[in-house]
């Protein structure tokens, strides 16, 4: 019924742009950002090394579809990490106003 979405962006400026536009949209009830994080990853045969942050977002599972669109369409990595974690259960009070939050 709700998600919680884990996104790494270039950096607190991205992330900001992203949790904004989303939150405008009503898409997410709420974003959370960890500013900075050190990745490592392959990329293009390479193993990279990477200063990114954290997007956290909430969601009822059922706009996970638009999300991750709107998502790909307004990020500036060719492929994002973008990955549901499913809320299987939580306070009935924060479920009912993120529920309230993305009905607008």
């Amino acid at each position: 019924m709700y998600a919680l979405i884990y996104i790494t962006t270039s950096g607190e400026e991205e992330s900001k742009k992203i949790a904004k536009t989303l939150l405008e949209e009503r898409i997410v009830a709420c974003a959370n950002i960890v500013s900075s994080m050190k990745s490592f990853y392959w990329w293009e045969a390479e193993i990279v090394e990477d200063d990114e942050s954290i997007l956290l977002l909430k969601t009822r599972k059922e706009k996970l579809d638009t999300l991750i669109r709107r998502i790909k369409d307004i990020h500036s990595y060719d492929v994002p990490c973008i990955l549901e974690i499913s809320i299987q259960n939580g306070s009935e009070d924060y479920l009912k106003w993120l529920d309230d939050s993305l009905q607008g």
